[in-house]
Formats: structure tokens, sequence, C-alpha cells
């Protein structure tokens, strides 16, 4: 069932203040954390980098730009992916923490689909890797519920004005994927060819692809 912008503040129970923007020295908070817990032998600095690097450079938005592309090309699997978009994401083995509860939103002619998360940055890591800065930021996320056409501008999508555009707030519980349209004249390329086409922003749904 549809998120939509009017309702907010369901299910965003983090444990945390998320009215309060973050200090402006967050980054060296993190850091001298970091440092205390290296010194006190509880994090190994290797490990911590191998999980910075998973997300980073090794998931990206690689994985959840497979499942698009296997959404296009198998009937079969997008209909798994409607009716339980967790379990068909896990079919392909991308799932763990931050990803366990997904649903996936189709783009088509009439609509288009952005995903924010109001009260904080919910955000599908196993399939996006880690999320960019801007997704974070506290007026992308009320404008994108206020304003949404003017967000998706900024980010070079103009959309016909018959087209609806449906925002879904993310939260801790549930995480969206939007499935983007695949582009006309790509009927006889592959599932490879079609995931290189495909972007983080897309699976957001700020472009188009």
């Amino acid at each position: 069932m549809a998120h939509d912008h009017h309702d907010h503040d369901h299910g965003h129970d983090h444990g945390h203040d998320h009215g309060q923007d973050p200090p402006s020295d967050m980054a060296l908070r993190v850091k001298a954390l970091e440092s205390v817990l290296v010194d006190k032998g509880l994090v190994d600095p290797a490990a911590l980098d191998a999980i910075v690097d998973h997300f980073e450079t090794k998931v990206g938005p690689r994985n959840g730009a497979r499942v698009v592309a296997k959404a296009w090309t198998d009937p079969a699997y997008l209909a798994r992916l409607r009716e339980d978009a967790t379990a068909a994401i896990a079919e392909l083995d991308f799932t763990g923490r931050q990803g366990e509860h997904m649903i996936a939103v189709e783009n088509g002619p009439d609509v288009h689909n952005l995903v924010v998360c109001t009260l904080c940055s919910c955000y599908p890591w196993p399939v996006l890797g880690l999320p960019p800065v801007w997704y974070k930021s506290p007026p992308y996320r009320s404008r994108a519920v206020i304003d949404p056409r003017g967000v998706l501008a900024e980010f070079g999508t103009e959309l016909p004005p018959d087209v609806e555009v449906r925002v879904w707030d993310s939260t801790a519980e549930v995480r969206y994927l939007v499935i983007p349209q695949r582009p006309a004249g790509t009927d006889g390329l592959g599932e490879d060819e079609l995931a290189a086409m495909v972007t983080r922003d897309g699976m957001i749904g700020t472009t188009l692809l």
C-alpha cells in the first residue's frame, strides 16, 4: 500500500531525534569515536575499511541495477518482484541489514516514483550501496515532499504535466526501489548491457534512468 506524501511520521522509530541536523563537525566526531574504538581494540580498522569498500565500490548501485535489468527481461521475475520484492531481490543474493523489507515501485508512461525519507535517511544499502549525501540533506527530504516536480527539475528530470508523481516515504521498516521504464530500442540487449544503463539516481527516482 502506498505511503503518500501526507504520511511522514509512520514507522520512523529509530530511537533518536531526527528533528535536528547533524552537527557541522560530525565527521570529526565519527573519526574520534573510531579512534577510541580502535585504540581499545574493539574495532579492527581493516574491518572498517572493508565494510566501507564493500558498500562503496563492490555494491554501489550494481546490485539494484541487476534487479532492474532482470525485471525488464524476465516477466516471471517482475511478477515475483511485484508480489514480494524482498524475496525476489534475495533470489539474487542481495539482502542484509538496511534492505530486508523492500517494495518495488514501477515508473510508467503515466506515473513517476520518487523516494524520500522525511525523518531520517532510510536507504537500501544492499541494493544501492552508500546513500548519496543529498539524500540525507534536510532540503531534499522536505522539498521532495512539498515540491517533487521542482526537485526533479533540479536533477534535470522534466516530466509532462499529465504524468503523476508519487512520493514514497521510506521508513525503518520499509525501503523502496524504483524500477525505471525500460528505454525504447533496447529489445536486443542482454541483462548485463541493460544493467549498465541503470543508475543509482534512477532507482531513487530523481532521474528517469
